[in-house]
Formats: structure tokens, C-alpha cells, sequence
């Protein structure tokens, strides 16, 4: 038996946007003739604005937070409560403050069930402000640094990098890699993610999966997902 899980921003959805219109109807239809979950690190109020109500119902479970809020058909069944320390609220503080990137859009601190986004270009930034700090983040590497300073100096909490402007921080061991045991031994699974690099949010589930003999595989779009799907649908793997 074999398990589809997708990531959402970048894999099934261009960052912070909506589905594709055409390729919501065929992803649909996939989810209702095959097992799909879903992991991201958004709420459920993101994930049902981009991908819209129909897929939400259709897929087994949506992991929202990284796990740390569950729903299934649209109905909770989990939350973790987890309550953040004052004193890292205070270190990103800082951070945003000492950041040499200038531009602040607001909603720098985000808190969701069981873990905080964290952005120097905010939350309400536009998609070119976006795609501005995204290529200047590649060449300076201000998320990936600002993430191990989270790690050297909170013992119990985790950080990394997520999306495209944004660091998920969470308690330790309470990433994407703990959904893993909500799925039956039987089953194969097939993860998606555009994030399995070291840093990335997507890389502990998928370093979990392969070590479980399932399938990690690592897009660019929703446009390498479909052709993979596809490619899969031919083979016999999906249906």
C-alpha cells in the first residue's frame, strides 16, 4: 500500500500563493483514488486558502505546523500546546534589530500551534519583496546563521529554515520527521518537498522516510510534482 505526502508551499503550491486552477482539479482526483497527507509549516487557515476546501477534504490528513496541528476532513483532532519561551522572543527580537536587511513589511514573530515562524522581511511582504530577500538570502545566508544561533542557545528548540523568507521554529523533535508514526508499517510512502537540503524544514522527514525504505523526492514547483505523479501513474505506482 503506498502513501503520498506533500509538502505544500513550493511543492504543491508556488510559496504563499494559490494552487494552479488546473492543476487543483488533478490533484484532487489523485488524492481521492490514492492516500495523501499533507505536512507544512503553515496553519490551517493558510492551508485551506491556497489549496481551497475541496482538496482539504479529499486528502487522509493535513499536518499543519509541522506536524503540530492536525486535521482530519477539516476537523482538529490535535494540537500541541507547546507555550514559547520569553527569552526567545526576545533573542529574535534582537535579530530583526541587528539584521543588515532593510526592508520590514511586519509580522516579523508569527505563532502558530506548536511552533513560531520567523521572518526579517515579514509575513506581509508582496511577492517581489519576497523574491527580494529570497535572492538576497542565498547569497548571505542570513536565515541559515540566524537558525543556528536559535540552536547554540536554546538546548530544547529547533530552527530551521522554511519557504522562502521565513525560519520554523519549533521544540526539539517536534518537526515534519514526527508524523512518521502515524502511518501504518505496511505502508509505503512517497514523500515531496522542495526543502530536503541540511537546512531545510523538509529534510528530517525525508532522511526518516528513506530509512524507512520509502521515497523522497525533492521538486522545484508544483509543475515538477504533477510530471513525477504522472510519471508514477504510468508506472503502476499511483493510480
Amino acid at each position: 500500500m503506498n502513501h503520498f505526502i506533500f509538502d505544500v508551499d513550493g511543492t504543491l503550491t508556488p510559496s504563499r500563493k494559490r494552487i494552479n486552477a488546473e492543476f487543483a482539479l488533478w490533484f484532487m482526483f489523485f488524492a481521492q483514488n490514492n492516500n495523501v497527507s499533507l505536512v507544512t509549516g503553515s496553519d490551517n487557515p493558510k492551508t485551506l486558502e491556497q489549496i481551497g476546501p475541496e482538496i482539504c477534504k479529499s486528502v487522509n490528513q493535513i499536518f499543519n505546523c509541522n506536524g503540530n496541528d492536525v486535521w482530519i476532513k477539516q476537523e482538529n483532532v490535535y494540537t500541541n500546546s507547546w507555550d514559547f519561551p520569553e527569552e526567545l522572543i526576545e533573542f529574535l527580537k534582537k535579530e530583526l534589530d541587528e539584521s543588515p536587511y532593510k526592508t520590514r513589511t511586519g509580522k516579523h514573530i508569527e505563532k502558530r500551534p506548536g511552533m513560531l515562524n520567523f521572518s526579517i522581511v515579514g509575513r506581509n511582504a508582496d511577492k517581489i519583496q519576497r523574491k527580494d530577500y529570497y535572492y538576497w538570502d542565498i547569497d548571505h545566508e542570513e536565515r541559515v546563521h540566524i537558525a543556528e544561533k536559535v540552536n547554540n542557545n536554546f538546548s530544547n528548540i529547533s530552527a530551521v529554515v522554511g519557504g522562502e523568507t521565513g525560519i520554523d521554529i519549533i521544540q526539539k523533535g517536534k518537526d515534519k520527521r514526527q508524523i512518521i508514526d502515524k502511518f501504518k508499517p505496511e505502508e509505503k510512502l512517497f514523500f515531496f518537498g522542495d526543502r530536503m537540503d541540511p537546512d531545510g524544514n523538509d529534510f528530517s522527514l525525508a532522511y526518516a522516510i528513506k530509512e524507512k525504505g520509502g521515497v523522497a523526492k525533492q521538486v522545484k514547483s508544483w509543475r515538477d510534482t504533477k510530471e513525477i505523479l504522472e510519471n508514477f501513474q504510468q508506472r503502476g505506482i499511483a493510480k
